[in-house]
């Protein structure tokens, strides 16, 4: 059995499902590796049965999470080149990435824990082509150099996401290497 449906859900399965995914975010985010699925099916309001009918392991659980939580930043993304302000759009990405990385923490090590490894630079890749076109209407707006290109901003996502994630770093130190790598990318004043 998989944890992705194989035909389209009735709508109380698809409730039940949506309810057990943000039920869990909440469970592993408080609970860490203490988390119980009979913890993620009560705050849920659903049998520990149902879980495991949408979620047949912890592991497939933690993978849906995962996935939900990489298409929520996919549209975060698209929703910032659609309607963000050009000149910041891309800087507020990248914050938003870094500080839901750093949040979801426990969910990433839950999976490592479970022998899943997500690397990051992987699940960065459905984001780039959002993060080529905030950075080309960036470029354009004049407020990132024209010489910083896609690849390297990649890099610098990568690598903050990395160093918040297994670093440890502060809100503090997370604000101020932003700052740094922002400065690095800004067009100097005309």
């Amino acid at each position: 059995m998989s944890s992705e449906p194989d035909r389209p859900l009735r709508a109380d399965a698809l409730r039940n499902r949506r309810r057990l995914l943000l039920a869990a975010e909440e469970v592993f985010a408080e609970q860490g590796t203490q988390a119980s699925t009979e913890e993620v099916a009560r705050r849920a309001g659903v049998a520990v049965g149902t879980v495991f009918r949408h979620f047949p392991t912890k592991a497939d659980l933690l993978r849906a999470l995962m996935k939900g939580l990489l298409q929520q930043l996919v549209d975060d993304a698209d929703a910032l080149v659609a309607r963000g302000d050009p000149g910041t759009a891309l800087f507020e990405f990248f914050t938003r990435l870094v500080e839901r990385t750093t949040a979801n923490r426990t969910v990433v090590s839950l999976l490592a824990a479970e022998g899943i490894d997500v690397p990051i630079a992987g699940a960065l890749g459905p984001l780039t082509s959002a993060v080529q076109e905030l950075l080309r209407r960036g470029q354009r707006a004049g407020a990132i150099r024209a010489e910083v290109r896609t690849d390297e901003v990649m890099a610098l996502l990568v690598g903050a996401c990395q160093g918040a994630l297994y670093g440890g770093w502060s809100p503090d130190l997370r604000r101020r290497t932003l700052g740094i790598m922002f400065a690095g990318m800004t067009a100097p004043p005309v």
